[in-house]
Protein backbone atom coordinates (compact mmCIF):
# COMPACT_ATOMS: atom_id res chain seq x y z
CA UNK A 1 0.00 0.00 0.00
CA UNK A 2 2.84 2.36 0.83
CA UNK A 3 4.52 1.74 -2.49
CA UNK A 4 1.36 2.58 -4.51
CA UNK A 5 0.49 5.76 -2.53
CA UNK A 6 1.01 9.06 -4.39
CA UNK A 7 1.99 12.29 -2.64
CA UNK A 8 -0.42 15.10 -3.76
CA UNK A 9 2.27 17.73 -3.18
CA UNK A 10 4.46 16.04 -5.78
CA UNK A 11 1.61 16.27 -8.33
CA UNK A 12 1.23 20.01 -7.64
CA UNK A 13 4.97 20.57 -8.10
CA UNK A 14 4.91 18.62 -11.36
CA UNK A 15 1.96 20.68 -12.64
CA UNK A 16 3.70 23.94 -11.72
CA UNK A 17 6.86 22.81 -13.47
CA UNK A 18 4.86 21.90 -16.58
CA UNK A 19 3.09 25.30 -16.50
CA UNK A 20 6.40 27.16 -16.25
CA UNK A 21 7.82 25.16 -19.12
CA UNK A 22 4.76 25.95 -21.23
CA UNK A 23 5.06 29.66 -20.44
CA UNK A 24 8.76 29.63 -21.28
CA UNK A 25 8.00 27.82 -24.55
CA UNK A 26 5.39 30.46 -25.44
CA UNK A 27 7.90 33.22 -24.86
CA UNK A 28 10.56 31.45 -26.88
CA UNK A 29 8.21 30.81 -29.78
CA UNK A 30 7.25 34.50 -29.81
CA UNK A 31 10.80 35.78 -29.36
CA UNK A 32 10.71 37.68 -32.64
CA UNK A 33 7.62 39.59 -31.54
CA UNK A 34 9.24 40.39 -28.20
CA UNK A 35 12.40 41.59 -29.96
CA UNK A 36 10.32 43.83 -32.22
CA UNK A 37 8.58 45.33 -29.21
CA UNK A 38 11.95 45.84 -27.51
CA UNK A 39 13.25 47.68 -30.59
CA UNK A 40 10.13 49.86 -30.63
CA UNK A 41 10.67 50.54 -26.92
CA UNK A 42 14.27 51.52 -27.59
CA UNK A 43 13.20 53.91 -30.35
CA UNK A 44 10.55 55.42 -28.06
CA UNK A 45 13.14 55.73 -25.27
CA UNK A 46 15.57 57.55 -27.56
CA UNK A 47 12.85 59.94 -28.71
CA UNK A 48 11.76 60.65 -25.13
CA UNK A 49 15.32 61.04 -23.83
CA UNK A 50 16.30 63.56 -26.49
CA UNK A 51 12.99 65.44 -26.24
CA UNK A 52 13.42 66.31 -22.56
CA UNK A 53 15.48 69.53 -22.12
CA UNK A 54 18.79 69.27 -20.31
CA UNK A 55 18.88 70.45 -16.71
CA UNK A 56 21.99 71.63 -14.85
CA UNK A 57 22.27 71.51 -11.06
CA UNK A 58 24.55 73.67 -8.93
CA UNK A 59 25.10 72.65 -5.31
CA UNK A 60 26.52 74.77 -2.50
CA UNK A 61 27.39 73.29 0.89
CA UNK A 62 27.57 75.43 4.00
CA UNK A 63 28.72 74.55 7.51
CA UNK A 64 27.17 76.75 10.23
CA UNK A 65 28.94 77.61 13.45
CA UNK A 66 28.27 75.61 16.57
CA UNK A 67 25.25 76.68 18.57
CA UNK A 68 27.31 76.68 21.77
CA UNK A 69 28.42 80.14 22.88
CA UNK A 70 31.56 78.94 24.62
CA UNK A 71 34.22 81.28 25.90
CA UNK A 72 32.86 84.35 24.12
CA UNK A 73 29.67 84.20 26.18
CA UNK A 74 31.74 83.89 29.35
CA UNK A 75 33.87 86.89 28.48
CA UNK A 76 30.80 88.92 27.60
CA UNK A 77 29.15 87.93 30.87
CA UNK A 78 32.23 88.99 32.82
CA UNK A 79 32.24 92.36 31.07
CA UNK A 80 28.56 92.82 31.87
CA UNK A 81 29.11 91.86 35.51
CA UNK A 82 31.85 94.48 35.83
CA UNK A 83 29.39 97.06 34.52
CA UNK A 84 26.68 95.85 36.87
CA UNK A 85 24.45 94.62 34.01
CA UNK A 86 22.61 91.29 33.94
CA UNK A 87 23.06 89.28 30.75
CA UNK A 88 20.49 86.60 31.62
CA UNK A 89 17.94 86.12 28.88
CA UNK A 90 14.98 83.79 28.79
CA UNK A 91 15.73 82.63 25.28
CA UNK A 92 16.28 79.02 24.59
CA UNK A 93 17.22 77.43 21.33
CA UNK A 94 17.18 79.35 18.09
CA UNK A 95 13.64 79.40 16.67
CA UNK A 96 14.98 79.21 13.10
CA UNK A 97 16.70 75.85 13.29
CA UNK A 98 18.46 74.43 10.22
CA UNK A 99 15.56 71.98 9.82
CA UNK A 100 13.37 74.96 8.85
CA UNK A 101 15.71 76.15 6.07
CA UNK A 102 13.97 74.06 3.35
CA UNK A 103 10.61 75.58 4.32
CA UNK A 104 12.09 79.09 4.28
CA UNK A 105 13.59 78.70 0.80
CA UNK A 106 10.43 77.13 -0.64
CA UNK A 107 8.17 79.75 0.91
CA UNK A 108 6.32 82.21 -1.30
CA UNK A 109 7.97 85.39 0.09
CA UNK A 110 11.46 83.95 -0.46
CA UNK A 111 10.62 82.97 -4.06
CA UNK A 112 9.12 86.39 -4.78
CA UNK A 113 12.32 88.08 -3.57
CA UNK A 114 14.27 86.15 -6.22
CA UNK A 115 12.20 87.55 -9.10
CA UNK A 116 14.46 90.59 -9.60
CA UNK A 117 17.79 88.74 -9.41
CA UNK A 118 19.84 89.41 -12.55
CA UNK A 119 21.23 86.34 -14.34
CA UNK A 120 23.27 85.84 -17.52
CA UNK A 121 23.19 82.85 -19.85
CA UNK A 122 26.21 80.66 -20.52
CA UNK A 123 26.94 82.44 -23.81
CA UNK A 124 27.07 85.79 -22.06
CA UNK A 125 24.94 87.51 -24.68
CA UNK A 126 21.72 87.82 -22.66
CA UNK A 127 21.07 89.28 -19.22
CA UNK A 128 17.64 89.24 -17.62
CA UNK A 129 15.84 88.74 -14.35
CA UNK A 130 14.94 85.34 -12.95
CA UNK A 131 11.29 86.16 -13.55
CA UNK A 132 11.91 86.83 -17.24
CA UNK A 133 14.13 83.75 -17.58
CA UNK A 134 11.52 81.36 -16.18
CA UNK A 135 8.76 83.00 -18.19
CA UNK A 136 10.52 83.15 -21.57
CA UNK A 137 13.50 80.78 -21.63
CA UNK A 138 12.38 77.62 -19.83
CA UNK A 139 11.44 75.04 -22.46
CA UNK A 140 9.33 71.90 -22.09
CA UNK A 141 9.05 68.60 -24.02
CA UNK A 142 7.00 68.69 -27.21
CA UNK A 143 4.23 66.56 -25.73
CA UNK A 144 3.56 69.18 -23.06
CA UNK A 145 1.79 71.19 -25.76
CA UNK A 146 -0.64 68.30 -26.22
CA UNK A 147 -1.14 67.58 -22.52
CA UNK A 148 -1.72 71.25 -21.68
CA UNK A 149 -4.11 71.82 -24.59
CA UNK A 150 -7.32 70.97 -22.66
CA UNK A 151 -6.38 73.35 -19.85
CA UNK A 152 -5.61 76.12 -22.31
CA UNK A 153 -8.93 75.63 -24.07
CA UNK A 154 -10.83 75.75 -20.77
CA UNK A 155 -8.85 78.79 -19.64
CA UNK A 156 -9.51 80.55 -22.94
CA UNK A 157 -13.23 79.90 -22.67
CA UNK A 158 -13.33 81.11 -19.06
CA UNK A 159 -11.40 84.26 -19.96
CA UNK A 160 -14.23 85.24 -22.31
CA UNK A 161 -16.57 85.58 -19.34
CA UNK A 162 -14.15 87.18 -16.86
CA UNK A 163 -12.28 90.46 -16.91
CA UNK A 164 -8.61 89.66 -16.30
CA UNK A 165 -6.63 92.54 -14.75
CA UNK A 166 -3.84 94.04 -16.81
CA UNK A 167 -0.39 92.79 -15.80
CA UNK A 168 2.88 94.68 -15.84
CA UNK A 169 6.12 92.70 -15.79
CA UNK A 170 7.98 95.67 -14.30
CA UNK A 171 5.53 96.13 -11.42
CA UNK A 172 6.42 94.86 -7.96
CA UNK A 173 4.51 91.68 -7.09
CA UNK A 174 1.79 92.11 -4.50
CA UNK A 175 2.39 89.24 -2.10
CA UNK A 176 -1.14 89.53 -0.74
CA UNK A 177 -2.67 89.19 -4.21
CA UNK A 178 -0.51 87.56 -6.85
CA UNK A 179 -1.52 87.19 -10.46
CA UNK A 180 -1.82 83.65 -11.90
CA UNK A 181 1.38 84.24 -13.85
CA UNK A 182 3.32 85.37 -10.76
CA UNK A 183 2.00 82.46 -8.75
CA UNK A 184 3.04 80.02 -11.49
CA UNK A 185 6.55 81.50 -11.71
CA UNK A 186 6.94 81.34 -7.92
CA UNK A 187 5.81 77.69 -7.89
CA UNK A 188 8.22 76.79 -10.71
CA UNK A 189 11.05 78.56 -8.89
CA UNK A 190 10.29 76.76 -5.62
CA UNK A 191 10.49 73.41 -7.44
CA UNK A 192 13.90 74.26 -8.87
CA UNK A 193 15.46 75.49 -5.61
CA UNK A 194 15.91 73.06 -2.74
CA UNK A 195 17.73 72.90 0.59
CA UNK A 196 18.78 69.75 2.40
CA UNK A 197 20.15 69.64 5.96
CA UNK A 198 22.36 66.77 7.07
CA UNK A 199 21.38 65.96 10.64
CA UNK A 200 24.68 64.23 11.43
CA UNK A 201 27.18 66.73 10.05
CA UNK A 202 24.87 69.81 10.23
CA UNK A 203 25.94 70.79 6.72
CA UNK A 204 23.44 72.69 4.57
CA UNK A 205 23.20 71.76 0.88
CA UNK A 206 21.60 74.30 -1.46
CA UNK A 207 20.73 73.00 -4.93
CA UNK A 208 19.45 75.00 -7.88
CA UNK A 209 18.42 73.30 -11.14
CA UNK A 210 18.09 75.32 -14.32
CA UNK A 211 18.34 74.65 -18.05
CA UNK A 212 21.30 77.05 -18.33
CA UNK A 213 24.41 76.18 -16.28
CA UNK A 214 25.44 79.81 -15.73
CA UNK A 215 21.96 80.76 -14.52
CA UNK A 216 22.01 77.78 -12.18
CA UNK A 217 25.33 78.82 -10.62
CA UNK A 218 24.43 82.50 -10.30
CA UNK A 219 21.06 81.80 -8.73
CA UNK A 220 22.52 79.22 -6.33
CA UNK A 221 25.04 81.79 -5.09
CA UNK A 222 22.25 84.34 -4.61
CA UNK A 223 20.04 81.87 -2.75
CA UNK A 224 22.88 81.04 -0.36
CA UNK A 225 23.51 84.74 0.36
CA UNK A 226 19.80 85.48 0.83
CA UNK A 227 19.37 82.52 3.17
CA UNK A 228 22.35 83.58 5.29
CA UNK A 229 21.04 87.14 5.41
CA UNK A 230 17.59 85.95 6.45
CA UNK A 231 18.96 83.84 9.31
CA UNK A 232 21.34 86.58 10.46
CA UNK A 233 18.56 89.18 10.47
CA UNK A 234 16.27 86.89 12.43
CA UNK A 235 18.81 85.85 15.06
CA UNK A 236 20.14 89.37 15.59
CA UNK A 237 16.79 91.17 15.40
CA UNK A 238 16.34 91.46 19.19
CA UNK A 239 20.00 92.27 19.77
CA UNK A 240 20.00 94.96 17.07
CA UNK A 241 16.88 96.52 18.59
CA UNK A 242 18.65 96.56 21.97
CA UNK A 243 21.70 98.10 20.31
CA UNK A 244 19.63 100.88 18.76
CA UNK A 245 18.01 101.60 22.12
CA UNK A 246 21.40 101.60 23.89
CA UNK A 247 22.76 103.96 21.23
CA UNK A 248 19.80 106.30 21.76
CA UNK A 249 20.30 106.33 25.54
CA UNK A 250 24.01 106.93 25.12
CA UNK A 251 23.44 109.85 22.75
CA UNK A 252 20.95 111.43 25.14
CA UNK A 253 23.27 110.91 28.14
CA UNK A 254 26.19 112.39 26.22
CA UNK A 255 24.17 115.48 25.28
CA UNK A 256 23.01 115.89 28.89
CA UNK A 257 26.58 115.54 30.16
CA UNK A 258 27.93 118.05 27.66
CA UNK A 259 25.14 120.48 28.57
CA UNK A 260 25.80 120.08 32.33
CA UNK A 261 29.52 120.49 31.75
CA UNK A 262 28.93 123.65 29.75
CA UNK A 263 26.63 125.12 32.42
CA UNK A 264 29.22 124.45 35.12
CA UNK A 265 32.00 125.99 33.05
CA UNK A 266 29.95 129.08 32.23
CA UNK A 267 29.00 129.59 35.88
CA UNK A 268 32.56 129.27 37.19
CA UNK A 269 33.86 131.64 34.50
CA UNK A 270 31.30 134.31 35.38
CA UNK A 271 31.79 134.07 39.14
CA UNK A 272 35.55 133.62 39.37
CA UNK A 273 37.02 135.35 42.46
CA UNK A 274 33.65 135.94 44.13
CA UNK A 275 33.38 134.36 47.57
CA UNK A 276 29.75 133.98 48.55
CA UNK A 277 28.11 130.98 50.18
CA UNK A 278 25.16 131.06 47.80
CA UNK A 279 27.49 131.02 44.83
CA UNK A 280 29.47 128.13 46.29
CA UNK A 281 26.23 126.22 46.82
CA UNK A 282 25.17 126.83 43.21
CA UNK A 283 28.61 125.79 42.00
CA UNK A 284 28.44 122.55 44.00
CA UNK A 285 24.96 121.86 42.63
CA UNK A 286 26.14 122.34 39.06
CA UNK A 287 29.19 120.20 39.74
CA UNK A 288 27.00 117.42 41.18
CA UNK A 289 24.71 117.59 38.13
CA UNK A 290 27.77 117.32 35.91
CA UNK A 291 29.04 114.31 37.90
CA UNK A 292 25.68 112.58 37.76
CA UNK A 293 25.44 113.25 34.03
CA UNK A 294 28.96 111.87 33.57
CA UNK A 295 28.17 108.72 35.56
CA UNK A 296 25.02 108.16 33.49
CA UNK A 297 26.95 108.78 30.29
CA UNK A 298 29.66 106.36 31.38
CA UNK A 299 27.07 103.67 32.23
CA UNK A 300 25.25 104.02 28.92
CA UNK A 301 28.59 103.88 27.10
CA UNK A 302 29.35 100.55 28.77
CA UNK A 303 25.87 99.28 27.92
CA UNK A 304 26.41 100.34 24.33
CA UNK A 305 29.66 98.40 24.08
CA UNK A 306 28.03 95.33 25.60
CA UNK A 307 25.12 95.59 23.13
CA UNK A 308 27.59 95.77 20.24
CA UNK A 309 29.43 92.74 21.58
CA UNK A 310 26.13 90.88 21.96
CA UNK A 311 25.22 91.49 18.31
CA UNK A 312 28.65 90.28 17.24
CA UNK A 313 28.39 87.24 19.49
CA UNK A 314 25.03 85.93 18.24
CA UNK A 315 25.65 86.69 14.56
CA UNK A 316 25.97 83.26 12.90
CA UNK A 317 28.97 82.50 10.75
CA UNK A 318 28.81 80.09 7.83
CA UNK A 319 31.80 78.37 6.29
CA UNK A 320 31.47 77.63 2.58
CA UNK A 321 32.48 73.99 2.21
CA UNK A 322 31.64 73.85 -1.51
CA UNK A 323 31.18 77.12 -3.41
CA UNK A 324 29.00 77.65 -6.45
CA UNK A 325 30.61 76.51 -9.70
CA UNK A 326 29.17 76.37 -13.20
CA UNK A 327 28.20 72.71 -13.85
CA UNK A 328 29.87 71.14 -16.87
CA UNK A 329 27.50 68.19 -17.39
CA UNK A 330 23.71 68.06 -17.17
CA UNK A 331 22.21 66.41 -14.12
CA UNK A 332 19.15 65.18 -15.98
CA UNK A 333 17.60 63.63 -17.91
CA UNK A 334 19.42 60.31 -17.60
CA UNK A 335 19.18 59.12 -21.20
CA UNK A 336 20.47 55.64 -20.45
CA UNK A 337 17.98 55.14 -17.62
CA UNK A 338 15.10 56.27 -19.84
CA UNK A 339 16.26 53.97 -22.64
CA UNK A 340 16.59 50.94 -20.35
CA UNK A 341 13.23 51.69 -18.74
CA UNK A 342 11.41 51.92 -22.07
CA UNK A 343 12.99 48.70 -23.34
CA UNK A 344 12.09 46.92 -20.10
CA UNK A 345 8.48 48.11 -20.23
CA UNK A 346 8.23 47.05 -23.88
CA UNK A 347 9.53 43.55 -23.08
CA UNK A 348 7.13 43.23 -20.13
CA UNK A 349 4.20 44.39 -22.27
CA UNK A 350 5.12 42.01 -25.09
CA UNK A 351 5.50 39.09 -22.67
CA UNK A 352 2.13 39.88 -21.08
CA UNK A 353 0.54 39.95 -24.53
CA UNK A 354 2.07 36.62 -25.51
CA UNK A 355 1.23 34.86 -22.24
CA UNK A 356 -2.18 36.28 -21.44
CA UNK A 357 -3.39 39.01 -23.76
CA UNK A 358 -3.46 37.00 -26.97
CA UNK A 359 -5.40 34.13 -25.38
CA UNK A 360 -7.87 36.53 -23.80
CA UNK A 361 -8.52 38.27 -27.12
CA UNK A 362 -8.91 34.93 -28.91
CA UNK A 363 -11.37 33.63 -26.33
CA UNK A 364 -13.29 36.91 -26.51
CA UNK A 365 -13.51 36.70 -30.31
CA UNK A 366 -14.55 33.05 -30.10
CA UNK A 367 -17.28 33.90 -27.62
CA UNK A 368 -18.60 36.63 -29.92
CA UNK A 369 -18.58 34.30 -32.92
CA UNK A 370 -20.36 31.60 -30.94
CA UNK A 371 -22.99 34.07 -29.79
CA UNK A 372 -23.52 35.33 -33.34
CA UNK A 373 -23.81 31.79 -34.72
CA UNK A 374 -26.34 30.90 -32.03
CA UNK A 375 -28.40 33.95 -32.92
CA UNK A 376 -28.25 33.08 -36.63
CA UNK A 377 -29.27 29.48 -36.03
CA UNK A 378 -32.18 30.53 -33.84
CA UNK A 379 -33.30 33.02 -36.48
CA UNK A 380 -33.11 30.34 -39.21
CA UNK A 381 -35.10 27.82 -37.19
CA UNK A 382 -37.75 30.41 -36.47
CA UNK A 383 -38.14 31.30 -40.15
CA UNK A 384 -38.42 27.61 -41.12
CA UNK A 385 -41.12 27.06 -38.52
CA UNK A 386 -43.17 29.85 -40.06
Amino acid sequence: MKENSIDPRQDIDDEQEIDLLELAKKLWDSRRLIIKWAILGAVAGIIIAFSIPKEYTTEIRLAPESTGQGASAGNLGALAAMAGISMSSGGGKDAVSPQLYPDIVSSLPFSIELFDVKVTNIKGDKSETVREYIKNDISAPWWSVITSLPGRIIGGIMSLFTDAPATDDNAEPNLFRLTPEENGIAAALAQRVSVDVNGKTSTISISVTMQDPMVSAMLADTVAERLKKYVVNYRTNKARADLEYAQKLNDEARDDYYAAQQRYANYTDKNKGIILQSMRTEEERLQNEMSLAFNLYNTTAQQLQIAKAKVQEITPVYTIVQPATVPLAPSKPSKMLILVGCVFLAIVAASAWVLFGRDIVRSFKTAIKTENSDENSSTTSTSKGK
